[in-house]
């Protein structure tokens, strides 16, 4: 199965899409982390970002998403997302490759533009929890100068993020998942 793999300096990226060598090396990545404390139990709030269908509710980009694949004791699960892009609508393939109840989930795009990939970390914190969102991500796809990923782009990246696990954190502490 495809993987991408992520290093500090050098992430070859393998795709399923035919697009690209299957060891191409990646200048675009952007990486950030994002730390939020919710007040709730960290069960409630993995339970909630755990399940990719939650994601229109909180996650500003995205419009839809629709189970392709279901989870199987030898295949991860995998959703087809529809998100609202700087040039236009993007569809892709995510994959959730790692789920630790609880405590961690990853979701991986496999196909499709912006390769990304964003890991949460859930913790228990006194009476809440508090949720890291680690992230890998990637241009490749958009059109004009939006294509060339820098530390600026990376940034505004982060802004976003920060903003719709803002959108979680009050949807999650408002109304029990």
């Amino acid at each position: 199965m495809p993987r991408q793999q992520h290093e500090k300096s050098l992430r070859p990226y393998e795709t399923t899409d035919g697009l690209h060598d299957q060891h191409e090396e990646r200048s675009d990545m952007g990486t950030f982390r994002v730390t939020m404390e919710i007040n709730r139990p960290a069960t409630d709030v993995f339970a909630f970002v755990a399940e990719p269908r939650n994601m229109p509710r909180w996650y500003e980009a995205v419009e839809r998403v629709a189970e392709v694949t279901p989870r199987t004791p030898t295949q991860a699960a995998r959703y087809q997302i529809t998100r609202s892009l700087p040039g236009g609508r993007a569809e892709n393939i995510l994959e959730v490759t790692e789920s630790t109840p609880n405590l961690t989930v990853t979701f991986e795009s496999r196909e499709g533009p912006t390769p990304f990939r964003y890991r949460y970390a859930i913790e228990p914190n006194g009476d809440g929890s508090r949720l890291t969102l680690d992230a890998d991500i990637s241009s490749a796809g958009l059109p004009g100068p939006l294509a060339r990923l820098d530390g600026v782009a990376t940034r505004a990246f982060k802004r976003g993020m920060q903003h719709n696990l803002e959108g979680l954190k009050h949807l999650i502490e408002s109304n029990a998942p």
